[in-house]
């Protein structure tokens, strides 16, 4: 475990991130994915996302990421929020977008920044909106702190910020 997180870190932390990330709904429920060693806890649910790579579109790394961490294929539809995540050593600007499935089949994915013995995507899910907000704090992505329901999540829009002491 410990050496995971030493690599999260050497992979991922010490540096500013740009990530674009998506709300991808069923009903009332949410596409979430579930990773490991991002917490002490050691159980993070959030919205597929992940890192922009350069020379790419934001819509493009998106499709992307849910390909590779769903399975699915998506629409992006509208541009939502920023959410600022520092946490040292992890430091992330998140652009969040509204999408749509698709096409594609949900499934585990994979994190190609991590090798194959150390994937830290634990399951993926539509999970009830319910059931997110009865997450302690920590173990969830912050934006569903700020909101009461699925409809707010939808309409949420501007700049957040989420300062968190050192987890990793």
């Amino acid at each position: 475990m410990k050496d995971l997180k030493k690599r999260i870190i050497d992979s991922f932390g010490n540096r500013l991130r740009v990530r674009v990330c998506g709300i991808c709904t069923e009903g009332e429920n949410v596409l979430m994915v579930n990773h490991q060693s991002l917490n002490e806890g050691d159980d993070f649910w959030g919205p597929p996302g992940g890192g922009m790579d350069f020379g790419i579109s934001a819509e493009q790394n998106l499709k992307r990421e849910f390909r590779e961490e769903t399975g699915l294929i998506i629409d992006v539809e509208d541009f939502l929020f920023v959410h600022e995540y520092l946490s040292p050593p992890l430091h992330a600007i998140e652009l969040i977008f509204i999408v749509k499935q698709k096409g594609g089949e949900l499934k585990i994915g994979m994190d190609p920044e991590m090798a194959e013995n150390e994937q830290i995507i634990k399951n993926v899910m539509f999970m009830p909106f319910q059931n997110i907000k009865k997450m302690k704090r920590g173990s969830v992505h912050q934006m569903f702190e700020k909101i009461t329901s699925i409809k707010d999540l939808k309409v949420m829009n501007g700049f957040y910020a989420s300062r968190i002491n050192q987890i990793i």
